[in-house]
């Protein structure tokens, strides 16, 4: 059902009514619209400009999920922590003399826009969001600067010592189980005559060069072979885990259409070794301390920042939908 999302201020002394997707209806209460909900130091979340938030969050949800309490209080305590995490972040970044150059805006600009066929599908895509460039800009300069402020708090950060990743290792076994693999290759045709041709010439001729004159796979230039493959990770190739290596088994018809399939090679089930799963430990170890260095790095700036809330004004927001022929 299409819908308009009306902003609705419940408190006696707070009436009125909003549609967040016209501009001009705010004008109509200039006092209300501006009222600071969040004060996060010098930054301040106005009404208005929280109204506009809340609608994009929830502009692809039905009227039903809109409306409902625990979806309506999630989404206002998602605007209200991004408020206060992005405040404190520009001020710590502004005390570490961390800033953005306009030329690195320009160039991430850029980048995101040439992956659109022209400039219109860009700003459409913008329009979408209902957000202007100027907004969008702004908010991709902030990404930037987070992402340098985020640099800068991890720079003392201590990579997982060898003792760490033994220990998490012996205590997360179970995390590094791998479950029985086939090496496959394939020669994936549009018709079962066609596949039925192809199942008969790979025994007098070389599976490879078939796949790659033939296959229609993406794999084709590689002879057909698609690589290591878990059991139970794609079902119509489950039967070839019952093949002998080297064997091709019955065609299997899948979506993308017939696939005559070679068993390469065989493991069976195990756990990853300490060397093999020493990439996955160290990404996990590292992303935990991070985690957790931000955590105090938040609590510490929260703790030493003026930061408030209207909770009045938070609480009597409340969204109502209004079908389009009204």
């Amino acid at each position: 059902m299409m819908f308009s999302r009306v902003l609705r201020f419940l408190s006696p002394g707070l009436a009125g009514l909003f549609v967040l997707s016209s501009a001009g209806c705010y004008s109509r209460y200039p006092k209300l619209v501006n009222k600071t909900i969040v004060q996060v130091n010098e930054h301040s979340l106005t009404t208005k400009d929280f109204a506009n938030q809340l609608a994009r969050r929830l502009k692809d949800l039905d009227a039903f999920s809109a409306k409902d309490p625990q979806i309506l209080r999630q989404a206002k305590d998602g605007i209200i922590n991004d408020f206060i995490i992005k405040g404190l972040t520009l001020d710590w970044a502004r005390s570490q003399n961390i800033s953005v150059a306009d030329s690195l805006v320009d160039s991430t600009v850029d980048k995101y826009r040439s992956n659109y066929p022209d400039d219109l599908s860009f700003r459409r895509s913008l329009a979408q969001e209902n957000l202007s460039f100027s907004e969008w800009r702004e908010k991709l300069r902030y990404s930037l600067i987070e992402q340098a402020a985020f640099k800068k708090m991890n720079e003392k950060s201590r990579p997982p010592t060898e003792a760490e990743i033994k220990k998490y290792f012996e205590e997360k076994k179970d995390l590094f189980k791998r479950k029985e693999r086939v090496f496959l290759r394939q020669i994936l045709v549009d018709d079962l005559a066609k596949a039925e041709l192809m199942k008969t010439s790979v025994k007098t001729k070389d599976f490879a060069t078939l796949a790659q004159k033939y296959s229609k796979a993406p794999e084709a230039k590689a002879g057909g072979a698609i690589g290591w493959i878990e059991k139970g990770t794609v079902d119509f190739f489950d039967s070839t885990f019952s093949q002998a290596v080297g064997s091709v088994g019955a065609i299997i018809t899948s979506p993308y259409g017939y696939h005559v399939i070679r068993v390469e090679k065989k493991l069976p089930a195990s756990i990853k070794s300490l060397d093999e799963a020493r990439p996955q430990i160290i990404r996990t170890l590292v992303a935990q301390k991070e985690q957790a260095e931000f955590i105090a790095w938040l609590d510490h700036q929260i703790r030493s920042s003026k930061v408030s809330k209207d909770y009045d004004l938070i609480n009597a927001i409340n969204i109502d939908t209004k079908g389009s022929d009204e």
